[in-house]
């Protein structure tokens, strides 16, 4: 089974485009010289437009849980409380980032599947006391997309800084950094940035900044004040993924010549799609309709499959890749990612080969019915 050969439907890493691939394939540069710097400048322009912001987003040469790291160390010091909205296995692992490093976290668990209440945020921040709100925009594990403007404005009412994980969200579904009061949004690479995995990218407001400078966590590596000098001249603090910065010129240019909006419709239509096929096939989808991600969808399958044994079937005899499940959805669940560089035809492929592994694990479907469902949610 040849990667080159696999149908990628997984919320990251998310298939690259040819000319992403061509253009991170270019020889190597010093990245101390003026050309590095020009194209470290005009990919922080264009990230602007990405993050909804007047400020430099900073590029980081790390996956996305380095930004959630980063976000926390440079924000916050031992002892400080935060509160931490937890729907799924990233909220947990941002909550968890924040302990380690010494903040007084308490948790608002949400079902798995369920997004975040801000009416129970809000009542939480009015006890008072806390210096920042962790929550997820999109929580991959479970394919909700979370009310991150509601609960940013009610931490704000609190005097919390909204720090938001928005790894897999960011591009996908819409998110609002300066307009919804966000202090620190992170981003990752593989995700709807059509790049492959490596660096992520963290927004920081003025109050943010601010903070940095109380913040007595421990940091070196991922110092943002550090990189926010650096940046002044094009510079990174410290070596770079040069190749990976020259894909992100490309896909940037792509979602320019798309449009961010066409961008966000475009999404919108391919989860509509996935829903509607997966259901005319018998699966149950996790999150109800009003909080299902743009990104990825996640299913039960009929018949009680296991959702490991239908992904093996997939994998194994279509060539499709879809995730599992995670926590305590392992091996249950099947997550069909629908973000990045996917478009109608790969979600009608998709669907067709679901129909294809079911019928083969004894279930009977009717594929044209459920291409023709999800060909018709996407018109």
């Amino acid at each position: 089974d040849s990667q080159e050969d696999m149908l990628l439907l997984i919320p990251g890493p998310t298939p690259v485009p040819g000319r992403v691939l061509r253009a991170g394939s270019r020889p190597m540069m010093n990245h101390r010289c003026p050309a590095f710097h020009e194209l470290l400048l005009s990919c922080t322009s264009s990230l602007r437009d990405c993050f909804a912001t007047s400020t430099d987003p900073l590029t980081l040469t790390a996956s996305g849980t380095g930004g959630l790291e980063a976000a926390i160390v440079n924000t916050l010091s031992p002892g400080d409380k935060v509160l931490s909205v937890i729907t799924g296995a990233f909220g947990q692992r941002f909550a968890e980032i924040a302990e380690t490093y010494g903040a007084d976290v308490e948790r608002i668990e949400v079902p798995w599947g369920q997004a975040a209440d801000p009416a129970l945020v809000e009542a939480k921040l009015a006890g008072g006391g806390y210096k920042a709100l962790l929550c997820t925009l999109n929580e991959t594990s479970t394919g909700v997309v979370n009310p991150v403007q509601a609960m940013a404005a009610a931490a704000k009412a609190a005097g919390a800084l909204v720090l938001v994980d928005a790894i897999s969200g960011l591009l996908a579904t819409p998110c609002e950094t300066d307009a919804w009061g966000l202090a620190v949004v992170v981003a990752g690479s593989q995700k709807a940035f059509m790049i492959p995995p490596g660096l992520c990218f963290v927004t920081m407001s003025e109050a943010a900044w601010e903070a940095t400078k109380t913040a007595k966590m421990p940091r070196f590596y991922f110092d943002l004040p550090a990189a926010r000098k650096t940046l002044a001249k094009g510079e990174n603090p410290w070596t770079p993924a040069v190749s990976l910065l020259y894909g992100l010129r490309e896909s940037l240019d792509m979602i320019a010549e798309e449009g961010l909006t066409n961008v966000f419709a475009r999404h919108l239509r391919l989860r509509n799609g996935v829903r509607a096929g997966a259901a005319v096939l018998g699966f149950e989808a996790l999150a109800s309709d009003d909080v299902a991600s743009l990104a990825v969808t996640s299913f039960l399958p009929p018949g009680g499959i296991e959702g490991d044994a239908f992904r093996k079937v997939l994998r194994g005899h279509y060539g499709l890749e879809l995730a599992g499940g995670q926590g305590p959805l392992k091996g249950k669940i099947v997550r069909f990612g629908h973000l990045g560089y996917v478009h109608e035809a790969e979600v009608l492929k998709g669907i067709s080969l679901m129909a294809a592994a079911l019928a083969e694990l004894g279930q009977a479907v009717d594929p044209a019915r459920a291409v023709a469902a999800a060909r018709e949610a996407m018109a």
